[in-house]
């Protein structure tokens, strides 16, 4: 099978090639994205990292065994980053000239789900901080960013059989840790 990498050279000459890994990653990369902004804007930035990777073929460095999703996670993540950003700025200018700042729909369900979470935030976040790093990052790449255990490994440059086994202790740890506070 060909490389993201051998098609990322090709991409340079040939659209097609470019088409490939789009059709590749581009569910791994919204999917990415979604878990970050409001459903609304994922789409948006999933095309917009797809257009700079595009306009950056040639700084494509293969760091990962030919697979260009770390890289394309880089992008992504920038993006994100931007737009959490953007956000913050128009919140603040939003607050200053005295505008609401939030919608008035309530959503109940959703609402009742976050009053669960935040009443476990603190706890949840105590049992995160205690893992080790590796299982950390293991069960957020699995569990927050909703990646297939090959894409964890590749993240952590493990086997999958080493990320599955940090991710499955690190939710048995997380288990034991909260059972008082459920």
């Amino acid at each position: 099978m060909t490389t993201d990498a051998q098609l990322i050279r090709r991409a340079r000459e040939d659209p097609e090639a470019f088409g490939e890994l789009y059709r590749r990653h581009a569910q791994a990369v919204d999917r990415f994205i979604r878990l970050r902004i409001p459903a609304g804007v994922a789409a948006e930035l999933t095309a917009e990292t797809f257009a700079q990777a595009a306009l950056s073929l040639r700084r494509f460095r293969d760091e990962k065994d030919g697979s260009a999703l770390p890289w394309l996670y880089g992008i992504a993540g920038n993006l994100v980053r931007t737009f959490h950003e953007r956000h913050q700025a128009e919140q603040r200018a939003r607050a200053r000239l005295g505008m609401p700042l939030h919608s008035y729909e309530v959503d109940l369900d959703e609402a009742g789900d976050r009053l669960d979470a935040e009443r476990l935030a603190p706890q949840l976040g105590e049992a995160l901080h205690a893992l080790p790093l590796s299982q950390r990052q293991a069960l957020e790449l699995r569990v927050h960013d909703d990646l297939p255990y090959a894409d964890v490994a590749l993240a952590l440059g493990c086997s999958e059989v080493a990320a599955r086994i940090r991710v499955t202790r690190a939710l048995t740890s997380l288990s034991r840790r909260l059972k008082g506070a459920l």
